[in-house]
């Protein structure tokens, strides 16, 4: 792998651990599972990255995380972090970068906006959530159909930042285009 896409890699990892300042809002009922700014990072190193490394940059975060490093919203790290009930959600972060970058990769016909757009939606909220939600029931004992109610909660945030990414990665493309190696 290049040095170019390896410092790629670092950084979307360390601006997915830099989106953990700011401070998450815990949602009792759900085991306290948080909402955080962190999934716009998760969205964005798939849309811009492309699958492989959008995937390898979450899973370095993942890995400092587990590591120790305090790099999950609210200054959260340790191996303890992946048994709460918010370890479905983090299996998914690097699935679901992957699936966004894949749909970039197979969408270049389409406008920027548009692609991102539909690429975060599907692997920023729906491929997370298919993680997440089991997670949630399993690990706060909770059915299924009532994690995924409570979940619900979540959507109109995510939605926000999948037109956040959108933005974000239109943007980008406009005044740096080598900088979407997903299209690349």
């Amino acid at each position: 792998m290049a040095d170019r896409s390896l410092v790629h890699i670092a950084f979307y990892a360390a601006l997915i651990a830099a989106l953990g300042l700011v401070p998450p809002v815990a949602i009792p009922f759900l085991g306290g599972v948080p909402i955080t700014a962190q999934t716009l990072g998760v969205m964005l190193a798939g849309i811009m990255l492309g699958p492989v490394r959008g995937a390898l940059a979450v899973l370095l975060f993942l890995f400092l995380v587990a590591l120790g490093a305090p790099f999950l919203a609210g200054g959260r790290g340790g191996l303890g972090v992946f048994a709460t009930p918010s370890v479905g959600f983090l299996i998914g972060w690097p699935v679901g970068a992957f699936v966004a970058g894949w749909i970039m990769r197979a969408t270049p016909g389409m406008n920027i906006f548009a692609s991102a757009a539909i690429s975060a939606a599907v692997g920023g909220i729906l491929v997370v959530y298919l993680f997440g939600i089991p997670g949630v029931a399993y690990m706060a004992g909770l059915p299924l159909l009532t994690a995924a109610a409570g979940s619900a909660i979540y959507i109109p945030g995510d939605l926000v930042k999948v037109v956040l990414a959108a933005l974000i990665a239109q943007t980008i493309a406009l005044g740096l285009p080598g900088a979407m190696l997903s299209r690349g």
